[in-house]
């Protein structure tokens, strides 16, 4: 019995938006315990991004959203696929919000959590809608406004996260044609989601207590040590499943948390330096916008060209991981 060809979700527009607001290492050595060449040495970051007083993540994701459609050519999509851990609040979703402020009333759209994993849930979640039919456009958002939820007196993760938003439009095509997305490997060990968590504000600790803090809580040798182990995994696997060696990879575009754990990941998975994208000097850790962000950067300064394969991955609290392949489309840059 013949089957027909599924339905692949093809990268057809990019955007990205971030705050204006800069926050140097400089800025942090003024008011916390910390050096330029400390953060610099532990994280690779110079200064990262953060939203204004009155600014959330619906603002950051409708200014990088309205990029990728203009990217696309389009002004309109059958869904909104909004990756997020900091939505504007707890209820309702942030994505119906975006899509209406897009010009985009009534088409299907909501959040999808997975802390700095999320653009690649998205990615999973946008390329089933597309390939069941339920949609043949979807805009994938991913958007944090990550400092949020960081203690600014806390040195050891003021110093790493900022805000952000990157943004995709996938429409239904081929498999085999330039910009397909490959199989999206995911994963996820909710066993250790103590190693990156916020304690209060959810419905087990609503208020916080000298016990639960609602600030991020991180154990940044052993996210380290999984991050490394679980990224590395998965990128063999998505990989293999597209048929490609690693030698392959003309392009890693990882999440940018640490440029140790960046470098560690390309070092164990055999890719070079130069096959390396990165821009966490100048915006640190966005989270779940940080694989888009960088992939809309990319796009917008020749580091990725037509024809190139690329390999995405990231990992975040959860613990969740993922990995996937494409090779990369001739895309308009709408920066």
């Amino acid at each position: 019995m013949t089957y027909p060809t599924p339905r692949a979700a093809v990268l057809t527009g990019i955007g990205s938006w971030l705050p204006p607001d800069e926050l140097t290492n400089a800025d942090l050595e003024a008011r916390l315990d910390t050096t330029d060449e400390w953060i610099r040495s532990r994280t690779g970051i110079a200064s990262r991004r953060r939203v204004s007083p009155g600014m959330s993540t619906s603002d950051l994701a409708v200014e990088a959203g309205g990029r990728a459609l203009k990217s696309s050519g389009q002004d309109s999509v059958d869904a909104v696929v909004l990756a997020t851990t900091t939505p504007d609040e707890l209820c309702p979703a942030t994505a119906p919000q975006v899509a209406t402020r897009l010009g985009l009333p009534m088409v299907p759209a909501f959040d999808v959590s997975a802390v700095c994993a999320g653009f690649l849930y998205g990615l999973s979640v946008a390329a089933g809608l597309i390939a069941t039919g339920a949609a043949d456009r979807v805009l994938l958002i991913g958007a944090e406004a990550f400092t949020t939820l960081i203690d600014p007196d806390d040195r050891s993760t003021a110093a790493i996260f900022g805000d952000g938003a990157g943004a995709v439009v996938l429409r239904a095509g081929n498999p085999d044609e330039p910009g397909a997305l490959g199989p999206v490997v995911l994963g996820s060990d909710g066993s250790r989601s103590d190693l990156a968590e916020v304690p209060a504000g959810g419905a087990r600790r609503r208020v916080p207590t000298p016990e639960a803090s609602p600030y991020l809580q991180m154990q940044g040798r052993e996210i380290f040590r999984h991050a490394v182990r679980h990224m590395t995994a998965a990128c063999r696997t998505a990989t293999e499943a597209a048929g490609w060696q690693l030698a392959d990879v003309d392009r890693l575009v990882a999440h940018q948390a640490n440029i140790r754990i960046i470098t560690s990941v390309a070092d164990g998975l055999g890719i070079p330096p130069e096959r390396r994208a990165s821009n966490i000097e100048r915006v640190g850790n966005t989270a779940g916008a940080s694989v888009p962000v960088l992939l809309a950067e990319e796009n917008a300064s020749g580091g990725l060209v037509a024809g190139q394969r690329v390999l995405l991955t990231a990992f975040g609290g959860g613990l969740a991981w993922g990995a996937a392949t494409l090779v990369w489309p001739s895309l308009a840059s709408a920066q």
